[in-house]
């Protein structure tokens, strides 16, 4: 498999020239953090958290246990890893331990329900998993079901009574394993990782990335846009087994040898605010949904901020309201960037220096960005376009699914992303929705995002989404959902009141025919809107 990966890899990548990026043939991604030894960085912090502290020779040793450990179950090089653990220590010593035994590792998300951690388990072939205690009832008999898992090693806590049922369970066995662990002598684009897509149009797609993935983002983004320097302290609410998350607690601060805050458990604005005041981050990681719930949580105004240097945000579009209500709660401006798991991080992004608001930002250097028609011809500034994306980070193909790596990894190496820009005399890009959104509405076409973006910047909403719904008779029509920012309202009225604001700041034949008031949106994993959940209202 590794050989059909070099040859999906462009042999001159632009990109890499244009950071001056070079890594060796031989090359192994745990570099990233044990080169924090050579560097003499040993005694530093790489870690902290209420989940405990790590220096970063105590984390190197804990990585070269795991990896060992690995190797006692008969693993051989390439074999699937599965993690499906929380944001504690455990998982960077896993995942390095992994990576610099030869093997691969899953970041797979922990609300994973037993029926899709069966897909995953079967799609990789993994035979190994590492699992948090809370989440061993997932391993159920059906997550194990036609699966090779042969055995769950169970971290934080004791192994629950029906956890792998066709499977070894083990807890508290690292400690019998040595430290010291030579590199594999890994390829440059040999697989490392893989991290699946969320499977929102369809079945999850395992995607794959390699050794030198890591380093060449932290090379793009974070030394371009970060400027991460040893004293900082990289806080990112989004969870580790997002590709965003990965960057911005793993990779990025442990190249940097700056430190990372891990906070397990779900992210409630009482426990992110304890953490800020605690730990005093430097450099804050979030989404539009939480910078909402930030803003608005209760003791927002009494926590204290002033540790913050920087407050970045990516996977949605930022609206003014969120943006200027975190800048008056804490006199930082939100950068807003675009990335996908595709390409690992972030290729288009504000600068603290060069900004708009609305926009998904400039192109990261070591990436290259078009915007191109259906007939994939170059667009010009103020035209809307799909765009493409291609850098070195970006992943030869999704496992087992030819169809879907064709359709969207194409020729030369581009990524098709399906999403529609438009890009300004600047460079500055602005998102205008998916190209598979568009729907028609009383004979006319209609972008479910143009609405959601009027109806977002509604001084009485608090956070809304829009999509397209299918009436009785085939029609399509837009269904809004709302929160408001008080839940003392008359929704028949408040009904009117938001559809007369959209037909005044849009066209009439815009308007939601349907609006729906709940207290919360539903959130995935990552922090996102759950838009198939309320597909399903």
């Amino acid at each position: 498999m590794s050989d059909q990966i070099h040859d999906q890899v462009p042999a001159d990548c632009a990109g890499a020239r244009e950071i001056g990026f070079a890594v060796p043939q031989v090359y192994n991604a745990s570099r990233v953090l044990f080169d924090n030894l050579a560097r003499g960085c040993g005694d530093k912090l790489a870690l902290i958290g209420p989940a405990g502290t790590r220096t970063y020779a105590e984390l190197c040793a804990e990585a070269g246990r795991w990896g060992n450990g690995f190797a006692s179950l008969g693993l051989t090089r390439g074999d699937r890893v599965l993690l499906f653990l929380d944001d504690t220590p455990a998982y960077p010593a896993a995942f390095f331990g992994a990576v610099r035994a030869g093997f691969v590792p899953l970041l797979i998300n922990t609300l994973t329900p037993p029926d899709l951690l069966q897909f995953y388990l079967a799609d990789s072939g993994a035979s190994v998993a590492i699992a948090d205690a809370e989440f061993c009832a997932r391993f159920n008999t059906e997550a194990c079901r036609d699966t090779s898992l042969r055995t769950l090693v169970v971290v934080n806590g004791a192994v629950g009574d029906h956890a792998a049922p066709n499977a070894i369970a083990v807890a508290g066995w690292l400690p019998q394993f040595p430290a010291e662990l030579a590199e594999a002598d890994t390829h440059r684009n040999e697989m490392a990782f893989w991290m699946y897509s969320s499977g929102s149009t369809g079945r999850p797609k395992g995607i794959v990335h390699l050794q030198h993935d890591m380093a060449y983002s932290e090379a793009a983004f974070a030394r371009n846009v970060l400027k991460l320097a040893p004293g900082d302290i990289c806080f990112s609410v989004p969870k580790i087994f997002f590709a965003y998350g990965f960057g911005n607690s793993i990779t990025f601060p442990f190249s940097a040898g700056a430190t990372t805050l891990l906070l397990p458990g779900q992210p409630k604005p009482t426990a992110i605010f304890t953490a800020i005041e605690q730990y005093r981050p430097t450099v804050f990681f979030g989404l539009p949904t939480l910078y909402t719930s930030l803003t608005k949580a209760e003791g927002a105004d009494k926590t204290d901020f002033s540790s913050l240097r920087m407050a970045l945000s990516a996977a949605e579009v930022l609206s003014a309201e969120v943006f200027n209500g975190w800048k008056t709660l804490t006199g930082l401006e939100i950068l807003e960037g675009l990335g996908s798991t595709e390409v690992l991080h972030i290729y288009l992004s504000n600068r603290p220096e060069q900004k708009k608001l609305g926009a998904a930002g400039l192109r990261v250097p070591g990436y290259e960005v078009a915007l191109r028609d259906k007939d994939g011809r170059d667009v010009a500034d103020d035209e809307e376009g799909i765009l493409w994306v291609r850098g070195d980070s970006n992943t030869p193909l999704y496992w087992n699914r030819p169809d879907k790596s064709a359709e969207t990894i194409r020729q030369g190496g581009w990524i098709y992303t399906g999403d529609r820009f438009v890009r300004d005399a600047d460079g500055f890009h602005f998102f205008r929705g998916r190209a598979d959104d568009l729907i028609k509405i009383s004979g006319q076409w209609v972008y479910p995002l143009e609405v959601e973006l009027c109806l977002a910047d509604h001084p009485d909403i608090r956070e809304c989404a829009v999509f397209a719904a299918e009436l009785p008779d085939r029609r399509m029509t837009l269904k809004a959902v709302v929160v408001m920012n008080s839940r003392a309202v008359d929704q028949g009225e408040a009904t009117r009141r938001l559809q007369d604001y959209v037909k005044g700041k849009l066209l009439p034949y815009k308007y939601p025919r349907e609006v729906i008031f709940i207290d919360e949106l539903p959130k995935t994993g990552t922090g996102k809107i759950d838009r198939q959940a309320l597909l399903r209202m």
